[in-house]
């Protein structure tokens, strides 16, 4: 998942601390990166983008990546609709804010999938970087309903919002919010 990286429409926690201007050049830099490290033939990469109308016009992003809109409302609509709309089959969404995700972060994940219906990659802040589901069975109605998003309860409340699946857990890594996370 990734927006288009305007000044003051992107990492806005991060540009209160190091300017919109510079928190955007992070993040078009950083997305650059993570696709190139992502583009792998095990998986097919997709951006889901926002806004979605310049995001499916954007030359920021590679040509050759396929995209789809992320569509209106907070982040658990969107990825909810996102693991909605997608062909059957395993799907793991990830955000661009990621500097230490590789391949092999990615393909464990895919791995757990085997075993579990979803799989969270745990963030220390109390947040996540991954969510990914088997999705056998079309998502739970109550996918990400009352999430309390960017604070410590987000993946404690996003894990509650699956109840009866089996949830499996991967690596933990840093996403940036802010300047103090920046590596």
């Amino acid at each position: 998942m990734v927006k288009e990286p305007k000044p003051g429409r992107v990492k806005t926690r991060l540009g209160r601390d190091i300017g919109m201007t510079n928190a955007a050049w992070w993040f078009r830099h950083q997305v650059a990166g993570l696709l190139r490290r992502l583009d792998d033939p095990r998986w097919h990469l997709v951006l889901a983008v926002a806004p979605d109308q310049a995001g499916l016009r954007s030359r920021v992003w590679p040509a050759h990546l396929p995209r789809i809109a992320q569509g209106p409302g907070d982040l658990g609509d969107r990825m909810g609709r996102l693991l909605r709309i997608l062909p059957p089959g395993p799907v793991c969404i990830v955000g661009g804010d990621i500097p230490g995700l590789g391949p092999a972060h990615v393909a464990r994940a895919f791995a757990m999938l085997g075993a579990n219906d979803a799989v969270f990659g745990p963030a220390p802040d109390g947040g996540f970087w991954l969510v990914g589901m088997k999705r056998t069975a079309p998502p739970p109605a109550g996918l990400f309903r009352d999430v309390r998003w960017s604070s410590e309860h987000t993946l404690a409340d996003s894990i509650a919002s699956l109840p009866g699946l089996r949830i499996g857990l991967t690596d933990t890594l840093n996403d940036v919010d802010s300047a103090a996370d920046l590596p």
